[in-house]
């Protein structure tokens, strides 16, 4: 029997670490799926235990490529971002990789901004908002360079994780844009090029090279093509950016929904950085404005005081019937003004301060929350349209497609765009697939199916 030609990603992110082959066509032909126990770095604090993941996936590949069933071509990463790799001058790793989400002294930023123009210019330029921890990742350069100087000092090299992921196999040490475009404070979008605080204090990373180019290794004695590793928020963009006949805006929903819209390329405004909103820079290297909401997770939290407070299971909402009325008088009375965090989502994500006696049960208090979250959500993706951007689609992807409420109310909230639900299986790692293309040995992009279902408001139809 012949084997199935495949390229294979290992998409790691921070709870589940997969590795995929994808055949000629793009499907998946075979997936694994692990998840490893977490480590601390040296102040106590959890991070990813990368030795674990390093060993998993050169035996994962390894037995991969020796497969009877499938002949593997090509390898590409795709990764969280924010977080860096430091290596010394024979490439053994210096630190563990911290996690993103610890906290630093904020002396660290506020001698950048003190030093290039203040914060609201600093951020500006990098378009990056000021994140107060390790997610701006030039800040961990600092960080280290500060509290680990005689270990900084042996530092030759400085890598984001889904390059270092390629240089595990490559020994190539490269960066990408997708990685570097990314909330870093590392990349000046007025020069395009690196911020020149990096030269300033000593810091050479490498030029950042096309996420199309491609380096050649030798695994089990079999010659191998390898990508140097893409973003994972960028990569997830690429299915849409080679499926979509239309220009769109991304709704992608989970824990955090982030909203890309890859055809608005006016600089960002202080405005729009005070909310979160950020540049990513595409595959192309153009710049992709998006806007955070923390969705999934303002959601969890206040479900969870919603089934306390009506005194249901935890996942009672999982089986709430949209009542297509209730939403109606809603929608009537033009309802802009929330019940819920009325004076802003609190810094514990939790409204404690609403009054859940005004509905009648949990059903309708869950409804809603939802279409106050829908309100809150359009004001994030409203951040990111502008007139001149000619956005005829919006596509949802993640857990929130399967909310009917939310995304019937975005089909309201927006009656001159066309929503449309996909589905996307792996998009990341289907997008780090596809800059492999002619690893396959193709002429040209495959056709994809995004799987599209065009979404209808609920009536009546009285916008805002």
């Amino acid at each position: 029997m012949d084997k199935i030609k495949t390229i294979a990603v290992f998409d790691i992110g921070k709870t589940n670490k997969k590795i995929l082959l994808f055949d000629e066509n793009f499907k998946v032909v075979y997936q694994k799926e692990e998840k490893f126990e977490t480590t601390t770095d040296e102040d106590g604090f959890e991070c990813d235990d990368i030795q674990l993941i390093e060993t998993w996936m050169r035996s994962s590949l390894s037995s991969l490529v020796e497969s009877d069933a499938y002949e593997v071509v090509a390898v590409n990463f795709s990764s969280y971002g924010a977080s860096l790799v430091f290596l010394d001058a024979e490439g053994k790793r210096l630190t563990p990789v911290y996690n993103y989400l610890k906290s630093i002294s904020p002396s660290v930023q506020n001698e950048l901004f003190e030093k290039y123009g203040g914060e609201a210019e600093f951020c500006r330029k990098t378009a990056s908002p000021a994140l107060g921890n390790l997610l701006n990742s030039g800040i961990q350069i600092r960080w280290v360079k500060k509290e680990h100087p005689e270990m900084f000092n042996k530092v030759t090299s400085i890598l984001h994780l889904p390059q270092y992921l390629s240089y595990l196999f490559t020994k190539n040490t490269l960066s990408d844009s997708t990685s570097i475009g990314c909330h870093t404070f590392l990349w000046d979008f007025d020069k395009n090029q690196y911020h020149s605080w990096l030269k300033d204090e000593g810091i050479k990373l490498p030029d950042p090279k096309s996420n199309f180019y491609k380096i050649d290794f030798k695994l089990k004695g079999k010659k191998l093509t390898s990508g140097i590793g893409i973003h994972d928020s960028s990569s997830s963009l690429v299915p849409y950016l080679i499926g979509s006949k239309e220009k769109f805006l991304l709704v992608s929903t989970g824990t955090w929904c982030i909203n890309m819209n890859p055809f608005n390329h006016s600089a960002l405004t202080h405005d729009q950085l005070k909310n979160d909103c950020l540049f990513f820079l595409s595959i192309y290297k153009e710049s992709v404005k998006a806007s955070r909401f923390f969705l999934g997770h303002i959601h969890d939290v206040n479900t969870k005081l919603l089934t306390s407070f009506f005194k249901v299971p935890a996942d009672y909402f999982k089986k709430v019937k949209t009542d297509e009325k209730l939403i109606e008088i809603f929608l009537a009375r033009r309802e802009q003004v929330q019940m819920f965090f009325k004076a802003g989502v609190p810094v514990n994500y939790i409204d404690e301060q609403v009054d859940l006696s005004l509905f009648s049960d949990f059903s309708e208090a869950y409804h809603r929350l939802v279409y106050d979250l829908a309100i809150l959500n359009k004001k994030s993706i409203d951040l990111i349209l502008t007139g001149g951007d000619d956005i005829k689609c919006i596509y949802i992807t993640g857990g929130f497609a399967r909310n009917e409420i939310f995304i019937r109310l975005l089909a309201n909230f927006f009656p001159d765009k066309e929503v449309f639900t996909s589905k996307v299986d792996n998009a990341s790692a289907l997008g780090a697939a596809l800059v492999l293309t002619d690893g396959m040995n193709q002429t040209s992009q495959p056709d994809l199916d995004l799987r599209l279902k065009r979404i209808n408001p609920f009536q009546p139809c009285i916008y805002f």
